[in-house]
């Protein structure tokens, strides 16, 4: 038995869904696919043909035509290494992987090209898509450079208040990861989370320990959603009674040093007997 699934627009893009048997699809079906289909591309490469690369706009053109091998579903062309040729006695799997790899980086290097001034399409016509970009940034690079020296000199040295939001504070770390992958410096996942533990105050020091030596794998809105919680959970056990001790023995040891600082000075001895008074020798007696 024949069964096929039935049409429809996943975003516009590449709709031929899986399929169980042959496809009994109507020609006005498949028209209607593909209308759709092209109208998305063609507002996509829009975007890029109408910022063509010139050399001063790279850092907008990489823009768009990540937004385009993204909807395309080829943005891992650009981003990883072309695998080696795999030997004829490979599995089928690593021979499917090689092949489409191949063709997306065809179908990437030619929305490149095409979006290229033609002095630039002549330099880079016999490249790859991963090599293209790779030379591009060495001609044009040095913008984003500077951008990236910016934006990782932010990341590095934030650091949470006590007191302060942790989903604002994350959220900000996180923006400035995402930021340095945009420029093309891709940060190990690892690290990116080590980042942002190192980056709190002490009072999740507990948090952070546990985290450690119970060894949790998360992402970095998973690690945003952890720190949420804990952040709560530490705002719940903070004791009132603890806190007005404190402010008593602080009264009790600020009255004791004032004390101090006051002194206490014995009282000034006052004469006993009064002052004797010489009343001198009578003329009369010689007493």
């Amino acid at each position: 038995m024949e069964m096929a699934a039935e049409p429809a627009a996943l975003g516009g893009f590449k709709c031929g869904l899986l399929v169980f048997g042959k496809p009994d699809w109507t020609r006005k079906e498949k028209g209607a696919i593909t209308n759709i289909t092209m109208s998305n591309n063609h507002s996509l490469v829009a975007s890029l043909d109408a910022n063509k690369l010139t050399g001063p706009n790279f850092l907008d053109w990489y823009r768009n035509l990540r937004i385009v091998l993204k909807q395309e579903k080829r943005l891992y062309v650009i981003e990883h290494a072309k695998p080696s040729i795999p030997p004829v006695d490979a599995p089928e799997e690593v021979l499917s992987e090689f092949i489409r790899h191949t063709d997306d980086d065809e179908q990437a290097t030619c929305v490149m090209l095409a979006s290229m001034s033609p002095e630039l399409q002549r330099q880079h016509e016999n490249m790859d898509s991963r090599t293209i970009i790779l030379h591009l940034k060495e001609l044009f690079d040095s913008k984003c450079r500077n951008e990236r020296y910016e934006v990782s000199r932010e990341l590095f040295r934030c650091k949470m208040t006590e007191g302060s939001s942790v989903n604002v504070h994350v959220l900000k770390m996180i923006g400035y990861i995402e930021k340095l992958g945009q420029l093309g410096f891709v940060m190990d996942h690892e690290l990116s989370i080590e980042l942002v533990l190192q980056s709190l105050p002490p009072s999740f020091s507990q948090f952070i320990m546990n985290f450690n030596m119970n060894q949790l794998e998360t992402t970095l809105p998973g690690l945003l959603g952890m720190l949420t919680t804990a952040e709560g959970e530490l705002k719940k056990n903070k004791s009132p009674v603890l806190m007005v001790q404190s402010s008593k023995t602080k009264s009790k040891r600020s009255k004791k040093k004032n004390n101090k600082k006051k002194g206490t000075f014995p009282k000034a001895l006052k004469p006993t007997g009064g002052i004797k008074k010489d009343k001198g020798t009578c003329h009369h007696c010689g007493k």
